[in-house]
């Protein structure tokens, strides 16, 4: 997986670590604990792969430290080292917290940055290039999910409070996002939609795209 460095934008693919029990647990009913793990790395996987063939610098943030991880990641660490990719551990009580500083912290050597979750294998290369081509002119962009959440979240700019109080996992998501952006004075755009992985009906989906 190639990839040309670049100090305008980078990438940071947020994930959880694979451990039988824990991950897609919505599709543990069909798959099974096991099913439900591999799926989770096939996603993962899938998600590197088009990041990476944006052409712009990729970051890998786990959502353990490094004495916390149980579980199968050796296909994904695997990845991460041929490609020589730089692995992060995402800090926060929230997903929000999480996003937040993840996005601050990356903005400190990056015109731009950009979090997409291991589960929106939909956001292929163009789409992610265009998000950053978009945060030229707004301060944050967003690629809405069909379940009224969203798949990407990019940043030219942030503010505090600016992913604060949202109600995570719900269909509200996106337009309480855009509400407090509103509230923190931060244009933003919205990408055309795209899906991501919960449901068995999703996992379909995707495997019909493979």
């Amino acid at each position: 997986m190639p990839q040309s460095k670049s100090p305008s934008a980078v990438f940071l693919q947020f994930a959880k670590w694979p451990e039988a029990g824990r991950v897609k647990t919505r599709l543990m009913p069909e798959l099974g604990p096991v099913g439900a793990l591999e799926a989770h790395v096939r996603l993962t996987l899938a998600v590197l792969d088009n990041l990476c063939a944006t052409g712009y610098p990729v970051e890998f943030w786990w959502d353990r430290p490094r004495d916390d991880r149980p579980g199968e990641a050796a296909a994904i660490i695997e990845e991460l080292h041929g490609a020589g990719l730089v692995e992060g551990v995402q800090e926060g009580s929230t997903l929000g917290q999480r996003m937040h500083l993840a996005l601050s912290q990356s903005l400190g050597s990056y015109d731009r940055a950009l979090v997409v979750g291991s589960d929106c294998p939909s956001v292929d290369p163009d789409y992610a290039r265009n998000a950053v081509a978009c945060l030229k002119d707004y301060d944050v962009v967003l690629g809405p999910s069909d379940d009224g959440g969203y798949v990407l979240i990019g940043a030219s700019k942030v503010a505090e409070g600016m992913l604060d109080n949202i109600a995570w996992g719900t269909p509200d998501v996106l337009a309480q996002t855009c509400e407090r952006l509103d509230a923190s004075g931060l244009s933003y755009f919205l990408l055309e939609p795209r899906w991501d992985v919960d449901e068995p009906e999703d996992w379909a989906r995707f495997l019909r795209t493979c």
